[in-house]
């Protein structure tokens, strides 16, 4: 049996069965079976992922029965099968259909045949299979196309025209580019180019982050430039919070949502490790992560503790420079990274996300000094947990201004989707009854 189906075929299934993340799935299993070809497992996956409604509705098509009866380890195998028909083009058809019903024999016994038959009258009715009739239902139709949720769809349509919700659907399906930051306590732009070319690696600036770079080639983390702390993996639009919080060498920083603790890192390169950082997070586990990564990078200012932000420290009252807030959130603007968020049937459960946002930004406002930046973020497309979080704070304090407000699109600026709201404190008395609500 190939290893690398069965290493693709075990990810799929612990993101199924498991709820696990993409990411995390993927580099787990590719650990414990040691593919031959990791970039054939990773377009396999992602590939599977991407385009999961539309792969189930093609199987709809196929059998007798109802897709959603089929067992998953027989859909798992199904819908690899079908992908590498559909989209991998360096995959000859008997290879497809054959390394299948090898995975059919180990985890699916006695399927074989049913898996066997499936895809061979897949090769020879692809092309009578039809899409829903958009005319008659536009929401299905992109539903089942770009695969993704409905509640999704109709989400961004009160927001957006329908070319342009199309648009944002494509780009979710996109595989994004590495991006990196790096680390210019240790090494600066030019010669981290230079660095990166000599090796072989194709290397792009950024568009929008001073520190970013786009890198192509395999083997990156494997670099002695990561290893030694020359770099961080970090999406344009991500870096871009360091850069719109602009903070000072010496300052107080206080980041209330900070696991892993990329952005804080981040802040803490841009201070020249001069001052204090203090990332705080829910989750001890997930602080820890911010801790090593402060021991690769070199940097000695991070403070990690855990913490519900939702509470006030009485003892950090009015004493940090900047506070930023990247608050839990329905994640829709990181779809290209992790494709299960498109089928989390959550629309209820995001509902009540803004609750929690607004009682993390009215606690985490108690700590700003005068003059002071107060930073909400989320990795959402989405204006009930973005502006109008920001409205509904404002619209009960006379103390806070917005000083500068983005929403980045992958559709548009081909990097994740941010929201980025950076406000500034008053800093007297005479000013916070004359600061503006925007």
């Amino acid at each position: 049996m190939d290893i690398n189906r069965r290493t693709a075929y075990h990810t799929l299934m612990d993101v199924e069965t498991k709820n696990a993340y993409s990411n995390l799935a993927t580099n787990h299993q590719v650990i414990l079976h040691k593919p031959t070809n990791v970039p054939f497992v990773r377009e396999l996956v992602y590939g599977v992922l991407e385009n999961k409604m539309l792969l189930d509705y093609v199987i709809d098509e196929l059998i007798p029965g109802d897709v959603a009866h089929v067992k998953k380890s027989d859909l798992t195998i199904l819908r690899m099968g079908i992908y590498q028909l559909a989209k991998m083009d360096s995959v000859p058809e008997y290879a497809a259909v054959n390394e299948s019903v090898q995975l059919a024999k180990k985890f699916s016994r006695g399927r074989e045949g049913f898996v066997n038959g499936v895809l061979r009258s897949y090769i020879t009715k692809k092309y009578t299979i039809k899409l829903p009739d958009r005319t008659e239902d536009e929401v299905k139709y992109l539903s089942v196309k770009y695969s993704y949720d409905p509640w999704i769809i109709r989400l961004w349509l009160e927001s957006y025209d329908v070319d342009f919700v199309e648009d944002l659907l494509k780009a979710g399906n996109e595989t994004p580019s590495v991006c990196i930051r790096l680390n210019w306590l240790k090494i600066m732009k030019p010669d981290m180019i230079k660095e990166l070319e000599g090796k072989g690696f194709e290397v792009t600036e950024g568009k929008f982050a001073s520190n970013a770079l786009h890198v192509k080639g395999p083997g990156l983390l494997e670099t002695t430039f990561y290893k030694d702390g020359h770099f961080s993996v970090q999406d344009e639009a991500a870096q871009m919070v360091a850069q719109m919080l602009d903070p000072k060498h010496g300052d107080v920083v206080m980041d209330m949502c900070a696991a892993p603790g990329g952005k804080a890192l981040a802040i803490a390169e841009r201070m020249n490790n001069q001052g204090v950082v203090i990332a705080s997070d829910v989750y001890k586990r997930r602080v820890e992560i911010a801790d090593r990564e402060a021991k690769r990078l070199g940097i000695n200012i991070i403070q990690t503790r855990t913490w519900d932000a939702t509470r006030v420290d009485s003892t950090m009252i009015g004493k940090a420079d900047s506070v930023l807030l990247d608050v839990p959130c329905s994640g829709l603007g990181v779809i290209r990274r992790k494709p299960e968020i498109k089928y989390k049937d959550n629309e209820a459960e995001v509902q009540l996300l803004p609750a929690k946002q607004l009682a993390i930004l009215r606690a985490s406002a108690n700590y700003v000094k005068p003059g002071g930046v107060l930073m909400y973020v989320t990795c959402t497309i989405n204006p009930y947990e973005n502006e109008r979080v920001v409205a509904d704070f404002l619209r009960k304090t006379n103390q806070f201004s917005v000083e500068e407000s983005r929403q980045f699109l992958p559709n548009i600026d081909g990097t994740d989707g941010f929201f980025i709201c950076k406000m500034r404190k008053a800093g007297s008395i005479i000013d916070r009854e004359t600061a503006s609500i925007r």
